[in-house]
């Protein structure tokens, strides 16, 4: 369903019964809310399932860059008001964990549970020159450009040979991502400033991360475990940086019990 929130049309989707608790989800770059169909089909049974397009990226519209994690946390308030929603729990993978972090410091009466996964409080050391030059490629060339890039550190090597209907849904993610939302996004990635913040995040968080994620790696979600105080982190084997896709079943399962434990 298209809303207005924050003076953007944003593609979201909410299922699940009435008047269960809520769980919003927020993806990664250059995907779509359909980055979350196995959890939320999972989820939809007992939660609210809220998700959302990001600005720029799929059939959500987009405004000129460069964007901020306060933008796009605000982002998340807006379409939460829309749909009348003020409590709840929040799941992001990537930015989207990003996005959650920021969110949960901005709005902390709003996030009773908060996963993150797959992403970074700080930029990984020898980082900061890689986003340039992604933003450079993609206003000369198109985000088609980070199709293979990305898919080949978002999966383990061999984990979509069995799978194309996924690997096709996801390379369309890629290739239908805006210019314009790719390159306001990657600003907000590159600027990139939690870690000496989340000391402040009172959400009962998960951390959760594959053990092959080179462009979020272990490290860095060790990072923020280590600065959200009570936080929890969980590695998973065999697995890269597109968890919710790649590993489905054990990732549903991780935030299930999260959300679930007192």
């Amino acid at each position: 369903m298209k809303i207005m929130a924050n003076d953007v049309e944003f593609d979201t989707k909410l299922e699940g019964p009435d008047g269960a608790p809520v769980v919003t989800l927020s993806h990664s770059l250059c995907c779509d809310l359909t980055a979350w169909d196995e959890l939320a089909a999972d989820l939809k049974q007992d939660y609210r399932v809220l998700r959302y397009t990001l600005r720029g990226h799929g059939m959500s519209g987009g405004t000129p860059g460069p964007y901020d994690f306060g933008l796009l946390a605000d982002d998340v308030a807006a379409i939460q008001d829309h749909y009348g929603i003020t409590t709840g729990h929040f799941v992001g993978l990537s930015i989207g964990g990003m996005i959650g972090q920021e969110f949960a410091l901005r709005y902390p009466d709003r996030v009773k549970k908060l996963v993150v996964s797959s992403s970074l409080c700080a930029l990984p050391e020898g980082a900061a020159a890689i986003w340039p030059e992604r933003i450079k490629a993609a206003q000369e060339h198109g985000t088609a450009i980070h199709e293979d890039g990305s898919m080949s550190r978002w999966f383990v090597e061999g984990a979509l040979d069995d799978k194309p209907e996924l690997d096709a849904r996801v390379r369309k993610m890629i290739c239908e991502t805006s210019v314009q939302g790719y390159v306001g996004c990657s600003h907000a990635i590159a600027g990139i400033d939690l870690a000496d913040r989340n000391h402040a995040i009172t959400a009962d968080t998960l951390v959760i991360v594959g053990c092959d994620d080179a462009g979020t790696p272990v490290a860095s979600s060790e990072l923020i475990h280590s600065k959200i105080p009570n936080s929890k982190l969980i590695i998973v084997e065999n697995a890269s940086h597109q968890l919710a896709m790649e590993k489905p079943d054990e990732f549903n399962a991780h935030v299930r019990a999260h959300l679930a434990a007192n």
